[in-house]
Parts: C-alpha cells; structure tokens; sequence
C-alpha cells in the first residue's frame, strides 16, 4: 500500500469517474486504473463498484477512504510541520471566492500575498457557495471566501472581519431622498436580487423577510452584483450591496448610497476550510495577508 494508492482511490471517490480522476491527478487513466487494482487485489477486496455510474465506493471501500483521509491528512502534516520549521511556506493553495467578494476583496490582497509567499502557487476561482461546498467535498477547493454561516459542518468556518449592508437607491425611487433607510422601508416591488444560488440574496431576504418581497417585479438570472447595481441607475428601484462594495462606485453615483438604519444589517466574510486539510500555513498566510490588507481602508462618503 503506497500514498499514491491512496490519494488515487480518494480521487476516484471524490470525482465519481477515473478519467476525471487521472486528469485531476495529472496522470493517465490506465495507471491510476492500475494502482487501484494493485491495491484491492493487496487487501483482497473491492473498493469501488466500477459499474455505477458516478463510480461508488462498496462498502468496505467506503470504510477504507475513510482511514485513507485520515492516513493522508498525518502524511501531510508531517510535510507542513517540516516545512514550517525551516521556515518556509510553500504549496499550491486552491480557493474558491463567492462573486459577491472576488471583485472587492481580490484585488485588496492578490498582489501582497504574491510578494509575501512567492513559493505558494495561488489557485483562484469565481464560484457561487452550493458549487463551492460540492468543489471542497470533492477535494477540488482547499479553502474559500464566503460568508459566514453558509457552510455544513464538515468545514470549518474562520472569521475575518464584518461586512455591513447598505442600500442602493436609484434617484427615481422616492426613498432617495433620505439619508438613512429602515427595512421596514424597503418592499418587494421595489427591491431587485440577485438570481437563486447567491448567499448573498438570501441573507438580504432573511433581513427584509420573505412575506414582503413577493412582489420582485424582475425574473433576473445575474450573478453580477454590477449588473444589478446598473439596473438601478436605469430605473426607480434599489438593491442591497456590501460594504467592501462601496470604494468601486463612481464618484457621480456615490449619492445612491444610503446607510441602513439596522446596526445589524451586515454579513461575516470568514475563510471557509476542509477538516481534513493539511497546510494550516498557508490558510493563515492567507488570513494574515487579507486582514492586513482590509485594515487600509478605503475613503468614502455615504451621503
């Protein structure tokens, strides 16, 4: 039984097919194939059920990657702790950003985390929070940026700071002319979210509460917070935006930002973390450097 043996089957269990398992592996499908067989025909048993489709561990298969993540998060470690005592942080860090932040947050702390860590290999991708879990379910993610509350309990979620809501009125709306807004001011008719699939549009409808926005005078399939913010300009309604949004918005249209009366109003942008992920390193490099970054805040004015 080898280590390749085993991160192979846990490929194969996490993917659900060999080819997409030999391509996340980066080797050919016959070899992974191989070192499989090698290994069941070694303990004697089955571990994959070959003609489900996706492919399946058995039973005993499934009892197997179980101690197989827990042997490879112990040969990991062993690799981090070493590294870590000659001082050195190294890797390949994949994470996965919720649109909501990858436009505000990315660029505060891309560049800085490149300069501080040249030898980790930063690995980014734009994805809404379901598609992020199943990703870090099937060991395509190692960590990600979301909000906090939106993750099962199988990953751990890390708090880095608060982001507060505010308002975004178009001049045509009469809620326009005032400086702050309650939610109790805000009804469905007027209001436009993101489309299903957003975090961020369900926090906005857990504030206001769901029994006042049936109303949505727009089916909109957008997962672009721009686009919606654009929608606005062009008509009387208004939207919900992050904080971390403000410092993008055009000087001239600043004066749409309207502050909102609820203290409480806000989200946790945390860094959501596999249990079985190895390099606690790097995940604090990363929490350092964005903390480092956002505590340089951005001016602007909420009129």
């Amino acid at each position: 039984m080898t280590i390749i043996q085993l991160e192979y089957l846990l490929a194969v269990a996490n993917c659900g097919s060999f080819s997409k398992a030999s391509e996340l592996c980066f080797v050919t499908q016959p070899s992974l194939s191989m070192q499989i067989k090698n290994l069941e025909e070694e303990l004697g048993v089955v571990l994959l059920d070959r003609s489900k489709k996706p492919v399946v561990p058995t039973q005993v298969g499934a009892l197997v990657i179980e101690r197989a993540r827990e042997a490879l998060l112990a040969y990991n470690n062993v690799k981090e702790c070493v590294a870590e005592l000659k001082g050195s942080i190294s890797g390949k860090l994949r994470l996965g950003v919720i649109p909501t932040i990858a436009p505000y947050l990315l660029p505060r702390f891309v560049h800085r985390f490149g300069e501080k860590y040249p030898n980790v290999e930063l690995e980014i991708r734009e994805m809404i929070t379901p598609d992020i879990i199943r990703a870090m379910d099937s060991d395509e993610l190692d960590a990600a940026l979301l909000a906090g509350g939106t993750c099962p309990d199988r990953i751990t979620e890390q708090e880095l700071f608060d982001d507060r809501f505010y308002a975004y009125v178009s001049p045509e709306n009469p809620l326009s002319a005032r400086t702050n807004l309650r939610i109790e001011d805000i009804y469905g008719k007027d209001l436009i979210l993101l489309s299903e699939g957003h975090c961020l549009r369900d926090q906005i409808i857990e504030i206001c509460g769901s029994n006042r926005l049936s109303e949505l005078p727009y089916t909109l399939q957008s997962g672009s917070l721009e686009t919606v913010m654009r929608i606005v300009d062009t008509t009387s309604m208004l939207t919900i935006i992050p904080e971390m949004a403000l410092p993008y918005i055009p000087e001239a249209l600043q004066g749409r930002v309207k502050m909102l009366a609820r203290g409480a109003a806000s989200r946790k942008i945390v860094v959501g973390v596999r249990r079985t992920y190895a390099k606690e390193t790097l995940v604090t490099a990363l929490r350092e450097t964005i903390m480092e970054c956002v505590e340089k805040k951005m001016p602007f004015k909420v009129w």
